[in-house]
């Protein structure tokens, strides 16, 4: 055991999901309390957490419904990415000081099973990125554009949400890998901007503008071979329609109708993946963990020479986590939405 338990903290404030949301959460849903804070045991490692995650797949763990992942239980801590430094240890091969990413957020001290955690090197990149582009949303981008829609040099690709922690790496990506062109859509003119200025897209057009049919249509005229999904609804169709023989779609998200109370119309042109040959294919990154290596080792390369970028947009204090969470709903991030409690 290294550290004192006469060092430690003797109190972590965390937060407790306390009523499931009925379309959009509200700050009611939610409560911010003190949980004390013990050595940690054997096999397990006593973590100060610096930057915590919120991401939109946490908004279907707060209904009570069967899903690919546990829903949040009432009255108990949420949880999800989180990067920190170890102030105790109880396990072989972690040390005071030793810098991790473990799936313990939402609160200022976690009590992690140190084979749920892994060192990551603050050298490297900021320690955010563990977060974004080089966690599990830069590892959703990779994964989801080369293996699931399977690209290939020469593919037009739509992105929307393309402003996002995980659409603006897969813009930049298929750039990367010799897309013919690469369109995205986004929530406000600035976002456009920052997509073709900064992110390198070919075009990008703001949904809230007009129909998003007519848009990408006059974005991609030739079509598009490529889809990635973030949003659903009206972006599905509209790239339904745009889509090309042999076109693929990466579900990846549905931000569009996470807040509904009713269901949504559906993309009513599905009938049309029939006679163009689509494949539709939904991604969970967790099925694709063995893309790890060789996914940090080209992203790191690309960021070490500038090739690619991101942005984050940054909350500062453990207080204002469900107002992050919150605002990430409402599009109001820029790339990765990260909570910073560093002091």
């Amino acid at each position: 055991m290294s550290a004192s338990p006469e060092s430690l903290p003797r109190t972590s404030r965390e937060w407790h999901l306390v009523a499931r949301p009925n379309g959009w959460p509200t700050p009611e849903d939610f409560a911010l309390r003190e949980a004390p804070v013990a050595a940690p045991g054997e096999g397990r490692i006593l973590v100060r957490n610096l930057h915590f995650s919120v991401d939109p797949y946490m908004r279907g763990r707060m209904n009570d419904v069967k899903s690919y992942i546990a829903p949040f239980q009432l009255d108990r801590p949420m949880d999800g990415g989180a990067v920190g430094e170890v102030i105790a240890s109880g396990a072989e091969g972690f040390q005071v000081g030793d810098q991790v990413l473990h799936g313990l957020g939402w609160r200022e001290y976690a009590d992690v099973d140190a084979r749920q955690a892994t060192k990551v090197d603050g050298s490297l990149a900021p320690l955010s990125a563990y977060l974004g582009v080089l966690g599990m949303p830069g590892l959703t981008a990779y994964a989801g554009l080369f293996e699931t829609a399977s690209f290939k040099e020469g593919d037009a690709v739509f992105v929307s949400g393309a402003a996002g922690a995980v659409g603006s790496q897969v813009g930049q990506m298929a750039k990367l890998k010799g897309a013919s062109r690469v369109v995205g859509s986004a929530g406000s003119d600035e976002k456009v901007r920052l997509l073709v200025e900064e992110y390198g897209f070919d075009a990008a057009f703001n949904y809230k503008n007009g129909p998003v049919a007519e848009q990408l249509k006059a974005a991609a005229p030739d079509g598009i071979d490529v889809y990635f999904d973030n949003v659903g609804g009206e972006h599905l169709e509209a790239a339904i329609s745009r889509l090309n023989v042999h076109g693929r779609v990466t579900l990846c998200g549905a931000i569009a109708q996470y807040n509904d109370t009713e269901p949504p119309a559906g993309p009513r042109n599905l009938a049309l993946a029939i006679g163009k040959r689509l494949r539709l294919q939904g991604i969970l990154v967790g099925d694709h963990y063995g893309l790890q290596q060789q996914f940090v080792e080209e992203v790191a390369g690309w960021l070490r020479t500038g090739r690619l970028t991101f942005n984050e947009t940054v909350v500062k204090g453990m207080e204002n986590g469900t107002d992050a969470f919150l605002g990430l709903l409402r599009g109001e991030n820029t790339g990765k939405m990260i909570v910073s409690l560093t002091r």
